[in-house]
């Protein structure tokens, strides 16, 4: 039998059948060309340097936040000092029990609840309603933009100052406007509410605004598109907030509320400096004692201080994951719910 090539056997009119590629054999011509030194430093450049950027951020972490937090999980198993022949032993539990059973632990884990609630729920729903007045047409938006954040700027200790005065049990402003419209003075500093409220005043009033312009980004990203088309459909402002700008926002909100838990359960610096009078660490009888406060008074006292004040760190720090979470699950159901 005669083979016929295939230019033979194609009859007119049949389409032209490509010819096999063959690849050319390296350094042959038409072989693809050895990278250059230059293209292997850019892909290099392109694969490892993403790695070390972020490098000095997970090192320094490790030197002065993973370690410190792994060992006193280790310091609160044994009595101090950790390594004394007479005092460097273990003790197991016993450090977490005498935190858990201490009466004044009890008063910081409720006067830090309550303060966390007085200033994180008030606080996101006044940032996200100051930032969606702020996404619309206003006038001079820079200018209220950059406003929000100017409390953000003072230092803590002048905030503490300033509201120190505004809320004095004697000689305050806020005093003296109750008792000239006829109420009765309040005791900032004596009365257990009344100082979480003042407290919480101050919270507000400094992380309002941080938390505005967060969201704000946020809302700037929306596409424009989605408005218009609500606008056409005869969707009224609070309408297009509810289901357009709340659900999209939802990943930024669940980030705002989990840090404004982490930032309230670990206030510190506000009620230390509204206590006028430091020696009373947290009120004469622990009014407005957190439990931050609760781990630096532990951490300065004459027994056994650095393996409870490690318990009592460790013992927050569980607290803030359990809120945390919380938090984090309520606001993804709710924004699920308000999107379906």
């Amino acid at each position: 039998m005669t083979l016929i090539p295939n230019e033979i056997r194609r009859r007119p009119g049949d389409p032209e059948r490509p010819e096999p590629v063959v690849p050319a054999a390296a350094g042959e011509p038409g072989s693809s060309p050895k990278p250059t030194r230059r293209q292997r430093l850019s892909l290099l450049d392109r694969t490892v340097s993403p790695y070390l950027y972020v490098l000095p951020f997970f090192l320094v972490f490790a030197v002065i936040g993973l370690y410190p937090m792994l060992y006193t999980g280790y310091l609160s198993f044994f009595a101090w000092p950790r390594f004394a022949a007479e005092h460097g032993r273990a003790v197991g539990w016993a450090n977490y029990e005498y935190v858990l059973t201490d009466p004044v632990f009890h008063k910081a884990l409720v006067n830090t609840i309550g303060i966390f609630l007085l200033s994180s729920i008030p606080q996101i729903i006044i940032a996200t309603v100051v930032a969606a007045l702020l996404d619309t047409g206003l006038r001079g938006r820079s200018w209220w933009r950059m406003s929000v954040l100017i409390p953000f700027v003072v230092a803590p200790a002048a905030v503490a100052l300033i509201f120190g005065s505004l809320f004095a049990d004697k000689t305050g402003l806020v005093n003296d406007i109750l008792t000239g419209v006829g109420l009765p003075a309040v005791s900032w500093h004596g009365d257990r509410f009344a100082s979480w409220t003042a407290i919480a005043t101050m919270v507000n009033w400094r992380w309002t605004g941080y938390n505005t312009l967060i969201l704000l980004a946020a809302m700037q990203a929306i596409p424009r598109d989605l408005y218009e088309a609500a606008a056409i459909d005869g969707a009224g402002a609070l309408r297009k907030f509810v289901h357009i700008t709340l659900p999209s926002i939802r990943a930024t909100l669940i980030f705002v509320v989990v840090t404004s838990t982490i930032g309230g359960l670990q206030i510190f610096t506000e009620p230390r400096l509204f206590d006028t009078n430091l020696q009373h660490q947290g009120g004469a009888n622990h009014e407005y004692l957190t439990l931050a406060m609760y781990v630096f008074n532990t951490a300065n006292s004459a027994t056994n201080p650095y393996p409870r004040a490690a318990s009592a760190a460790w013992l927050l720090f569980l607290l803030i994951v359990a809120f945390a979470l919380v938090n984090f699950f309520v606001t993804r159901a709710v924004q699920r719910r308000s999107a379906s």
